[in-house]
């Protein structure tokens, strides 16, 4: 039986009420700054409510951009981050669950070998790799395409260790049934490893999702034309240079516009999340 305590109860909420104004006034902040024009915003104090520009401010971003930073349109930039943070986060998690399925149930030489080669560029930050990936990328004709922004991310070790962790839990039984049923090996892989994997494959999507949403350094890189530019990209042209110059009502348009994909995947997979994070289906 939970003993009730109201003291207790009483600085519990208080902290979780404390730590919801910390993150979410910045964020209201941002949201007001969107709905105002600059000579609202630079003023001492900024107003705290909702202005009267938002359509206005938010219509110009998606169609047109900015006047003094980027003009390329926001629009575009989101379909582009989008296209790039899907395809980073479904190629990594095909990749590494046909890897780690490879690596448990298959028997080759120097598989653990194999493994931890790749485990191994864990310890290879990206700043180690980015100027001979960028020489391959430019080489193979890669700059400004999507080609470019997706395949130098698309492998995780991460994920590759994180499914070979779990597929070493799934009971050796499973697969010795499925040998006796003539089951072949990918046959084995659909219909048993991976409805069990689902919760797991949901989990990394989010993670691997927003991943792939906020990069910055490699499309910094790899992007030169405009209609190429990420949303994260977008943000930093937009910024043209010191606090006169920059068009803030409009970068802060774009700033909410940016957060709302990754927060619509973690609140519509926030179950499948949680699931996977704490839960092994067997």
């Amino acid at each position: 039986m939970v003993e009730h305590r109201p003291v207790r109860d009483f600085v519990a909420h208080l902290i979780l009420i404390v730590g919801v104004i910390a993150v979410a006034f910045p964020l209201w902040v941002t949201f007001v700054a969107s709905t105002r024009t600059f000579e609202e915003i630079v003023s001492v104090p900024m107003p705290l409510t909702v202005g009267s520009h938002l359509q206005d401010n938010y219509e110009q971003v998606l169609t047109a951009g900015s006047e003094r930073g980027s003009k390329a349109p926001v629009g575009r930039m989101l379909v582009n981050s989008l296209i790039m943070a899907l395809s980073i986060a479904l190629g990594k998690i095909f990749i590494s669950i046909l890897s780690a399925f490879a690596i448990v149930y298959f028997r080759f030489p120097l598989r653990n070998f194999f493994f931890w080669m790749i485990f191994v560029t864990l310890m290879l930050p990206i700043e180690v790799r980015i100027i001979p990936t960028f020489k391959v990328a430019s080489d193979l004709g890669l700059l400004d395409s999507y080609a470019g922004l997706i395949l130098p991310a698309i492998a995780s070790a991460t994920a590759t260790f994180l499914f070979r962790q779990f597929f070493l839990t799934i009971p050796d039984e499973l697969a010795e049934a499925a040998r006796i049923d003539g089951a072949g090996p990918m046959r084995f892989f659909f219909d048993v490893v991976l409805p069990l994997s689902k919760t797991h494959i949901a989990a990394l999507f989010v993670i691997l999702f927003i991943y792939g949403w906020n990069q910055y350094l490699w499309p910094l890189l790899i992007t030169a034309q405009e209609s190429m530019y990420t949303v994260v990209i977008g943000i930093k042209r937009m910024i043209a240079g010191g606090d006169a110059s920059n068009e803030w009502q409009l970068i802060m348009a774009t700033a909410m516009l940016a957060l709302l994909p990754p927060a619509a995947v973690v609140m519509l997979m926030q179950k499948w999340f949680v699931k996977g994070l704490v839960e092994t289906e067997k």
